[in-house]
């Protein structure tokens, strides 16, 4: 009878002695050492895709880069994306929206060359224009209305379009709506996903745009 209760007691002993080693511990600073890495990551990725034409034709390019931004966006998961930060002029660094780049690569057509891409957000007032300009004069842009889903979505709805020149403007009509997820958003960049699971890479225009 003491032998058996001796066999049960030792590894019992063996047990509450054991060492615990404590937890790693998550700071703020490992996270922003992070995030300015991934992010890092993506810029250098995209920085010679002329905004996403040369992505359309390599798509193990655009593997890395949505590979990229998932990371991003496991990154911000738990952030809200659709406060007043979102506010901002927007100015497109890349993107895999068909339409969008169709227009940048076509320009010359019309005799001129695209500008800066934008997307002007007041989240305030619940609006969106995304424009596309053609220097020094020509712009074209969507108006939209928006409201805000979640802490990352935003639904929009296209309510008119105008194609504008120094002394002439075309009106058109609206056309569509849906929704993006802000996915990562900081006080330099923003990692978007929409609908149509199109991506968007963009950076806080050092102006702000006005119609």
């Amino acid at each position: 009878m003491t032998v058996a209760v001796l066999s049960i007691s030792r590894p019992l002993n063996l047990i509450t002695k054991q060492k615990r080693w404590p937890h790693p511990k998550i700071t703020c600073s490992s996270i922003t050492t992070q995030s300015q890495s991934a992010k890092q990551h993506l810029l250098n990725l995209i920085s010679d895709q002329d905004r996403g034409l040369k992505t359309q034709k390599d798509p193990e390019k655009r593997d890395a880069i949505v590979k990229a931004i998932d990371a991003m966006a496991i990154l911000g998961s738990d952030t809200v994306t659709t406060g007043d930060s979102l506010s901002a002029t927007w100015r497109l660094l890349w993107t895999t929206e068909k339409e969008q780049l169709f227009i940048i690569e076509k320009a010359y057509l019309f005799g001129t060359q695209a500008g800066d891409v934008l997307q002007v957000i007041d989240v305030e007032k619940k609006t969106l224009n995304n424009v596309i300009t053609f220097p020094p004069d020509g712009v074209f842009f969507v108006r939209s209305s928006i409201e805000i889903a979640s802490s990352q979505r935003v639904n929009f709805k296209f309510t008119s379009a105008v194609l504008r020149g120094k002394t002439w403007e075309i009106p058109l009509p609206p056309f569509g709506q849906g929704w993006f997820e802000t996915l990562y958003l900081d006080d330099e960049i923003r990692v978007v996903k929409d609908v149509r699971e199109d991506y968007l890479v963009v950076e806080r225009a050092p102006y702000n745009w006005k119609e």
